[in-house]
This record gives structure tokens, C-alpha cells and sequence, in this order.
């Protein structure tokens, strides 16, 4: 799955691991909610792309892009991404119980726990192939922060499926990490567009709190993080405004609504609902039509179909119907 596609040139980024990651766990939720077989054999083929051809055997990890011919922008690896393909292999294991998934999970996992380590937190990225920590930067995805924890997910859930009990607490690590840290990491710039990316990241964060939202230090975080990033997204929209902010705040409220962590206001709901699908492309053909845009700046639509927009996009929409109609049910482990 290309990072994402430019309708203005009429080209794809190149292939990233991480969004074919999100691609899976897109297509293994549509086909559970449609019960459609060419969802799953769209989630195999992406699954077997990463297991047999991404996955790097002699670094043990997932290079941040992937090209036969090498011409990369980088040779790296990210720990936000190693999560997310977790995850996602992880997903397609419980419905295929096929072995390559669960042990290239593991193999991932392990290379998150060793290879990322660093003191108190993860490095955010290692150049490969020495697998060094790349200097940090400014910029949220350059330096280790709260937004960690939805990729420590991937911990969470192999100490549930594999009864690997020592992942469980590198997630309660990057938990601690998270809670100490993140009130700082709002607003965190000056420039607006560059604290609308930071909502991105920072709702990373408070979905990461799904699984513990019982416990009362989670609960506050998550609740007060709803707050501070609907504040500081109708602040900012006006000049620039991303689709996925809107989407994953609406699956936040709704989470936090069921987990009894902060009632739903429904007008809320119903109006950053409203603005999800005003970022759905009506037209533009098979690689737009259907499909969601990266933003807009001011009311002018920006030329980016993003893959991850439309999976946040799609969910939210489909969980606010739910939630609509009484059939929500909380499942995090479902959260693109």
C-alpha cells in the first residue's frame, strides 16, 4: 500500500510497511462487518507481502519502505510502524490461525522490546542496517513520545494471544512514559498546521488507553485528552484541518462514552461525523471515488488520498452508526 496517492500529479507515494499495515486491519474489519471474502483475501495477500518480501530476516524488522529496485529516501526503520504491522499480523492470525503471521509478530515484537530500547523510553527510529538510533528531532515522529503507546498495543495483545507474559509490561511502560509525559506534548508548536499533526499523533495516545480506561489514571487522561483535542481542533480548523483528527476523535468519544470515561455529547458527535464525510471523494474514479482526503487548508481540499484517513474515516463513520442504531460494542482490539 503506497503512503499515499497524489490526484494532482496522478502518482503514488512509495510503498510503506506501516500503511500496508493499516490496509490489513482495514480489510480484515470490513470483511467482519460485511462478511465480503475478497476483504480477506485482499488482508492474505497484503499479510504475505509483509511476512515473505517487507520483512527484513538478516535485521529482523520492517524497513520503513519497500522498493525491489532500492530507491529509498531512507534506509530505516521506525518503532510507531513495528506496532502497527503487529498488530495488524497479529489480526490476521486470529482469523487465518496461519503460523507465518503470529511468528512474524513475534519476531517484530522482539525486535521492538531490544532493539528500540533506550533508557526510560523507545527511540523512535534506527537506520538500518547497523540498527543505530537516528539522531531525534522537532518533529513528533522524530522523538519518542506519548504517541508510542498505540503502537505498545501490539504488546498488550501478544501477552493475550501467545501467553508471552513478558510483553505486558513493555506496554505498562510506555503507559507510565505516556502519563508522565503527555500534557506536555500539546500544543507543542507554534505553527497551527504543525499542532494539528500533533493532535494526530497525540490521539494515538489516548486510544493506547482503551485497554486500562478502567483504572482511574487512564480514565482522567483519556477524558481530559478528549477535551484538549476538540479545543485545539476547533481552533485550528479553520486553516487547516485534517480528516483523521476528526475520526479518531469521534472513535474516542465513542470509546470513552461505553467505558464510562466521559459521557457522549451527542451534537459533538454528530457534527464531527458531519465532517468526516464532507472529506469523501464523490468522484475522480476508481483510485478516488469512495475514498477520503489527507485535508484541506482554509475550504480548499488538499491533493492527498490517504489510505489511513479513509480506514479512520470509513471506521468512524460505520461505529457512529452503530452507536446510533444501539449496536456499538467497545472493542479496542477493532480500532484501525
Amino acid at each position: 500500500m503506497a503512503r499515499y496517492y497524489r490526484s494532482d500529479l496522478g502518482k503514488n507515494a512509495a510503498v510503506s510497511t506501516e500503511i500496508t499495515g493499516y490496509a490489513i486491519s482495514t480489510l480484515l474489519y470490513l470483511h467482519g462487518r460485511t462478511g465480503s471474502p475478497e476483504y480477506l483475501d485482499a488482508a492474505l495477500r497484503a499479510g504475505r507481502f509483509l511476512t515473505q518480501a517487507a520483512w527484513d530476516r538478516s535485521a529482523r524488522t520492517f524497513p520503513f519502505e519497500f522498493a525491489l529496485n532500492g530507491d529509498l529516501p531512507q534506509a530505516a526503520a521506525y518503532f510507531f510502524d513495528a506496532g502497527i504491522i503487529v498488530r495488524a499480523l497479529l489480526a490476521l492470525w486470529r482469523v487465518t490461525h496461519e503460523a507465518e503471521f503470529l511468528e512474524t509478530s513475534l519476531a517484530c515484537a522482539e525486535s521492538m522490546a531490544g532493539d528500540f530500547q533506550a533508557g526510560s523510553d523507545f527511540h523512535p527510529i534506527l537506520k538500518l542496517p547497523a540498527k543505530q538510533p537516528a539522531p531525534r528531532g522537532n518533529r513528533w515522529s522524530r522523538d519518542a513520545g506519548c504517541y508510542q503507546l498505540k503502537s505498545a498495543l501490539g504488546w498488550y495483545e501478544l501477552s493475550e494471544e501467545s501467553a508471552v507474559a513478558a510483553y505486558r509490561p513493555h506496554y505498562e511502560k510506555v503507559l507510565d512514559y505516556g502519563l508522565r509525559t503527555h500534557a506536555a506534548f500539546l500544543p507543542g508548536d507554534a505553527q497551527p498546521e504543525r499542532v494539528m499533526d500533533r493532535l494526530h499523533a497525540y490521539c494515538y495516545f489516548l486510544e493506547g488507553l482503551l485497554p486500562c480506561a478502567e483504572r482511574p489514571e487512564c480514565a482522567q487522561a483519556l477524558a481530559e485528552g478528549i477535551r484538549r483535542v476538540q479545543r485545539l481542533l476547533s481552533e485550528i480548523a479553520p486553516q487547516f484541518e485534517r480528516a483523521d483528527v476528526n475520526a479518531q476523535l469521534l472513535r474516542l468519544r465513542l470509546f470513552a462514552a461505553e467505558l464510562r470515561a466521559l459521557p457522549l455529547d451527542r451534537e459533538d458527535a454528530q457534527r464531527e461525523a458531519e465532517t468526516v464525510a464532507g472529506f469523501q471523494f464523490r468522484q475522480g474514479g476508481r483510485r478516488l471515488e469512495g475514498g477520503f482526503c489527507f485535508g484541506r487548508r482554509g475550504q480548499q481540499l488538499l491533493p492527498f488520498a490517504n489510505p489511513v484517513s479513509s480506514a479512520f474515516c470509513a471506521q468512524a463513520l460505520e461505529m457512529w452508526r452503530q452507536y446510533q442504531a444501539g449496536e456499538f460494542q467497545p472493542y479496542w482490539r477493532t480500532l484501525i
